[in-house]
C-alpha cells in the first residue's frame, strides 16, 4: 500500500501569504567556475595561513590563528556540502576534486557525503526513512544517554556534530544498510579507508602532539559552529514517520515546513556560510548555488535570528530538543 504525502500544516502558512516562485523562474541561476574557484582558492589560502601561524610558540598569534583556522573549517563544510550537488562549479571533474580536497578537513569521506546527503534530501520530512535524522526518532532515553545528551548541549561540548559524522559518514555497517548494491559499497569503502590512511599517515609523519598543536583548538571551535549549523535545520521540527510502510518522498516545494533557516549577517552568510543557513531556500531549489540564493526573492516562513534561536534552544534540555518536536514539546523553538 503507497501512502501519498501529505505536507504537514504550518499555522504561519495563510492563504494570502505569498507562495515561492517556481524553480524555472531561476534557471539562470547556475553554477559558476571562476565563482567557485575564487571560494575554493580564498579558502585554501586562509587554510594555509592559518596553519602556518599555528605553528609560532607566541600564545596570541597560536590562538588568532586557531580562531581564523576553525571558520575555515567551517567553510570547508560547506564546500564539501556544494560540491555535493555540484553547484560548487559548473565542471563536473572540479566539483569532484574540489569535494575530496574539502573532505580533508570536512571530517567527512567525500563520496559517503555525496550518497547520504542525496538520500537526506530525497526522504526529508519521512525522519524514519532520512538517514541523517532517523536515530532522532522519537525513543525511550536510557539514563546515561540523558545524562550524556543534556550536559554536552548545556555546556557546548560538540558532541553531536562528532556522532554527526561518525554515524551517517563512517559507520560502515550502516551504510551497507542503506545501499545495499555492491558497487556503491565499494565505492563508500574505498573512499572512507583511503581518507582514514590520510589521517594516520599525518599523524605518522607530523606525530600527534604536532598535529593537536595545529588542529586542537580550531577543530573543537569548529565543531561547535557545526553543532548549531547542523542541528537548527532540522531538529525539534515535526516531520512524519513511515512506520515501515511504503510512502512516497516530499516534492522539494513542499519540504519548506519540514526545515529551519537562520539568520547571519549577510556578510557571514555570504562569504564564510554561502548561504547554507538559508537552508529553507536551499531545500526548495536544490539546483541553485548556495552563492546565488540570496537572489531568489522569497521570504521563508522558519527564518529566525540565529542569536534568538541559539538562546531559545540552549534552554531546552538536549534530550527534549533531539528527540521530540515542537508539537510534542509545545516550545517554540
Amino acid at each position: 500500500m503507497t501512502s501519498e504525502p501529505q505536507a504537514m500544516v504550518d499555522p504561519r502558512l495563510e492563504p494570502t501569504d505569498k507562495r515561492p516562485p517556481a524553480i524555472s523562474s531561476f534557471q539562470h541561476l547556475q553554477p559558476q567556475d571562476w565563482v567557485g574557484g575564487l571560494f575554493v582558492s580564498a579558502c585554501s589560502i586562509v587554510t594555509g595561513l592559518s596553519i602556518y601561524f599555528s605553528t609560532f610558540q607566541h600564545p596570541l598569534i597560536w590562538a588568532l590563528a586557531q580562531i581564523v583556522l576553525a571558520f575555515a573549517m567551517l567553510q570547508w563544510f560547506v564546500l564539501i556540502h556544494e560540491a555535493g550537488h555540484k553547484t560548487l562549479f559548473k565542471n563536473a571533474r572540479l566539483n569532484k576534486y574540489s569535494g575530496h580536497l574539502a573532505s580533508l578537513l570536512a571530517g567527512i569521506p567525500f563520496e559517503c557525503w555525496k550518497t547520504v546527503h542525496g538520500k537526506h534530501h530525497h526522504w526529508t520530512g519521512w525522519q524514519d526513512l532520512d538517514a541523517t535524522t532517523a536515530t532522532l526518532v522519537p525513543r525511550r532515553l536510557r539514563l546515561w544517554e540523558k545524562l550524556i545528551i543534556n550536559v554536552s548541549w548545556k555546556l557546548w561540548i560538540p558532541l553531536f556534530s562528532v556522532l554527526y559524522r561518525l554515524n551517517n559518514y563512517w559507520n560502515l555497517p550502516r551504510l551497507y544498510r542503506y545501499f545495499p548494491r555492491q558497487k556503491k559499497r565499494r565505492q563508500l569503502t574505498r573512499n572512507l579507508l583511503i581518507l582514514a590512511a590520510i589521517y594516520a599517515a599525518a599523524i605518522y609523519l607530523f606525530g600527534f602532539l604536532q598535529l593537536l598543536q595545529i588542529f586542537g583548538l580550531a577543530l573543537f571551535l569548529t565543531l561547535i559552529m557545526q553543532d548549531i549549523l547542523i542541528l537548527s535545520q532540522h531538529t525539534h521540527i515535526p516531520m512524519e514517520i513511515s512506520h515501515g510502510e511504503t510512502v512516497d518522498p516530499f516534492p522539494p516545494d513542499e519540504q519548506e515546513v519540514f526545515t529551519r533557516s537562520l539568520k547571519f549577517p549577510t556578510w557571514f552568510s555570504t562569504l564564510v556560510l554561502l548561504n547554507m543557513d538559508a537552508h529553507e531556500l536551499h531545500h526548495m531549489y536544490t539546483s541553485v548555488p548556495g552563492y546565488y540564493l540570496h537572489r531568489i526573492d522569497y521570504e521563508t516562513h522558519n527564518n529566525v535570528s540565529f542569536w534568538r534561536w541559539v538562546w531559545k534552544a540552549k534552554q531546552v534540555p538536549g534530550e527534549v530538543f533531539l528527540f521530540q518536536n515542537s508539537h510534542q514539546s509545545g516550545l517554540d523553538i
